[in-house]
């Protein structure tokens, strides 16, 4: 399957959803011609969604002649705005944005809704609607407020949705991508983690040939497994760097250490650098400043580690599909940028190295399934994410080593109690964030005026969706108590409830 993308922060998720299904899908950018998406032989092809409107000057498209390939389509949100748009119909301005869940009543008959009920609860996200449908095609689905929340031709296989079938809210989602994908274009479940694992491991075999490769370690999950795949590729010649920026979980350096250098056998060099990035963060309390300088440190740092491996080639990073949605990339599409992410780009000239990027078309379970293949332990797998900068985005407001040194032991407190619960490895994050304002408090009958520390827990299967983790009150209160009785500079403790879309995951 193929998904041409116009930049929705989804696009990847209709990805996901169709290798969930056991086949394999890959995105291409959405000027793709239609002459190379023959040549790609797909059995079908998704446009995806997008933030732009499709009477934007600078409104993505698409090549028409996708529509007579005789390929089954399938548009989604912006995506059937620019089917209708391309092939006849009429697309106009919404009066308003509609955004959030949203009742369809299907007109019965579609092989796209094949074994659903009459009504379905979907997500809806979208600014312009189809006002006039396309010659040729019927509505399959309406909303009290959508006339047209689903479009097809059947007779030449294009179909069209106005909400995201993809993310979680949409409850019957998967079996409308499972109905098109199987149903409509007739593919078949031949694709797993396992099965890319030996292909990757093959490919990096033949890409790096006897060259060596250096590797900046993290000790997360997606650096991990991508070290364990490059040491089943090429053994010794991968190398391994470890910057302790001093913003990581407490005793992380040492962790790394252990579990890298000592248990898992990799060649591994630990390079100590804290005061560096404390003194890179002075008077920064902008998040992107704050990324951006924790960004050209680490740089700085790696660069100079890794003069010393002039003789490698190749340089290797941990990139998994969620940092290069949130990362504005020409490559993969118009996608508007969240974040910065933290990585080592943008090495000085005189570093020339080929690129290496093993896991950049797998979600986080996916390289989990990957690293469980590979043999690596619970322990490391399970671990929870953990963003490039640390806890440099965890505190709001400038970044000082005495803020540093509160939340690496608030978040230790939050750490401990969240293990506890039977079901901590269903919860994607737990994690503390330290706010720049001071409260007032009393602690044994004396006034506090100290710093106010925020719990972020949420479920999520990929990072592009997420809900906020119903903690039990027990453990929240566990939580808070440990911390204002244990960690000085800290005096109150809430709660963060708020879902991703619309916030993010991370605070910063």
């Amino acid at each position: 399957m193929v998904i041409l993308d116009f930049g929705s922060q989804y696009t990847q998720l209709i990805a996901r959803r169709i290798r969930e299904l056991g086949v394999y899908a890959e995105i291409v950018p959405f000027a793709t011609s239609a002459g190379e998406l023959k040549a790609m032989s797909p059995k079908g092809i998704v446009l995806s969604g997008g933030p732009n409107s499709v009477f934007a000057d600078d409104a993505p498209g698409a090549d028409p002649a996708i529509f007579g390939m005789g390929v089954p389509v399938l548009g989604v949100c912006y995506g059937m705005q620019l089917m209708s748009q391309l092939l006849g119909g009429r697309v106009v301005p919404g009066s308003e944005r509609e955004y959030g869940r949203a009742e369809i009543k299907l007109a019965g008959g579609s092989p796209l809704f094949a074994g659903l009920p009459d009504t379905l609860e979907v997500w809806m996200s979208h600014g312009d609607r189809v006002e006039e449908l396309p010659a040729g095609f019927s509505p399959a689905a309406s909303s009290p407020t959508c006339r047209f929340a689903a479009m097809e031709d059947v007779r030449r296989r294009l179909f069209a949705l106005q909400f995201h079938p993809e993310v979680v809210h949409t409850g019957r989602g998967r079996e409308i991508i499972a109905n098109f994908t199987f149903g409509v274009c007739g593919c078949e479940k031949n694709w797993s983690v396992e099965n890319w694992a030996e292909t990757a491991v093959a490919e990096m075999r033949r890409k790096i040939g006897g060259g060596e490769v250096l590797l900046g370690l993290s000790g997360g999950v997606d650096s991990s497994v991508a070290a364990v795949l490059l040491n089943r590729a090429v053994g010794e010649r991968l190398h391994c760097i470890y910057v302790d920026h001093g913003l990581g979980r407490l005793g992380e350096p040492e962790e790394v250490e252990r579990m890298f250098g000592g248990v898992v056998g990799l060649d591994l060099e630990v390079v100590r650098a804290a005061p560096r990035f404390y003194d890179a963060l002075k008077g920064l309390d902008e998040p992107e400043a704050k990324r951006k300088a924790i960004g050209r440190t680490f740089v700085d740092v790696f660069a100079g580690a890794a003069r010393k491996y002039r003789h490698c080639r190749y340089l290797a990073q941990g990139t998994i599909y969620p940092d290069v949605i949130e990362s504005k990339s020409p490559r993969k599409g118009p996608s508007q940028t969240i974040k910065s992410h933290h990585n080592v780009g943008g090495l000085p000239p005189d570093l020339k190295f080929e690129l290496v990027e093993p896991l950049k078309e797998l979600f986080k379970d996916e390289v989990r399934a990957v690293g469980r293949h590979l043999g690596l332990p619970d322990e490391l797998l399970d671990r929870q994410p953990f963003p490039g900068p640390g806890l440099g985005v965890r505190i709001l407001g400038e970044v000082t080593e005495e803020k540093v040194k509160i939340l690496q032991q608030a978040d230790l407190r939050v750490q401990q109690e969240v293990r506890k619960l039977p079901q901590y490895r269903k919860i994607w994050q737990t994690f503390a964030v330290l706010l720049p304002c001071r409260s007032v408090g009393v602690m044994g009958d004396r006034r506090t005026y100290e710093y106010t520390c925020v719990i972020r827990s949420v479920d999520s299967v990929d990072a592009m969706t997420a809900d906020w983790t119903r903690l039990p009150y027990e453990t929240l209160a566990a939580m808070s108590n440990r911390i204002i009785n244990e960690v000085r500079g800290v005096n109150r403790v809430v709660y963060d409830i708020s879902s991703k879309p619309p916030a993010t995951i991370e605070w910063e």
